[in-house]
């Protein structure tokens, strides 16, 4: 009995710092679309700089709005397939927590994932609200949770870089 316990307490104590970077990643998220929601009306882009925006739309897609026309099935199709992503990165954490850069990775994924189903979950779209563009051509509007996610794949491609150039 002992022995298990102290086994849950070391698994939640490696596991820790990688669950509060995603639960910061989901704050910062939840939070910079609750204030964007409250000050900015839907559609109406408020410029930054000659090349950035701030411009609410929702997303009823997945990335770059892919399927948001679908009809409305894809909510479901998007929850399911982070809520999987969710289990599956923990697991993961739960089995490498001794790779720090591999886990900060994950933690990012992980709080972005979670940051964009309860969008899905709560509002049915995702909130998006970071426009980048030169003149005419806009790169697709997104969010804290989309920015959380790609930082995290681009520390798992350096992570991965790393192993390979440190191998024999």
């Amino acid at each position: 009995m002992m022995r298990t316990l102290s086994r849950k307490y070391t698994c939640l104590t490696t596991l820790t710092p990688y669950l509060i970077i995603s639960l910061i990643a989901v704050l910062i998220d939840q939070s910079s679309k609750i204030v964007m929601s409250h000050l900015f009306a839907y559609g109406n882009p408020y410029p930054i700089t000659s090349c950035f925006n701030l411009l609410l739309i929702y997303n009823n897609g997945g990335a770059f709005s892919f399927l948001s026309t679908a009809g409305g099935w894809q909510r479901w199709v998007f929850t399911a397939l982070s809520t999987v992503s969710v289990i599956a990165i923990t697991y993961l954490l739960k089995k490498h927590s001794e790779h720090k850069l591999f886990c900060t990775a994950l933690a990012l994924i992980l709080g972005g994932a979670l940051g964009n189903v309860i969008d899905r979950i709560i509002y049915g779209y995702v909130i998006d609200f970071i426009d980048f563009h030169i003149r005419n051509w806009h790169w697709p509007v997104f969010n804290i949770a989309d920015s959380s996610i790609t930082n995290g794949a681009v520390l798992l491609v350096l992570d991965e870089l790393r192993r390979v150039h440190a191998a024999p």
